[in-house]
């Protein structure tokens, strides 16, 4: 199965409470903190809602 190494690289500050909600459920604290998921439809769908503050590596 496909992984996901998922990269902060935005602030939260100024953000909506919506983007602050996603990417505290994906696990990330702060600027520059990875966090590896498997790639499945809900983890694409946080991603895709945060994508403008976020960096996405596939792992094998």
């Amino acid at each position: 199965m496909a992984r996901l190494k998922i990269t902060q690289k935005k602030s939260l500050i100024g953000r909506k409470a919506e983007h602050r909600r996603t990417i505290r459920a994906l696990g990330l604290r702060r600027i520059n903190h990875s966090v590896i998921h498997d790639d499945n439809p809900v983890i694409r769908g946080m991603i895709q809602h945060v994508c403008f503050m976020v960096e996405v590596e596939k792992i094998k």
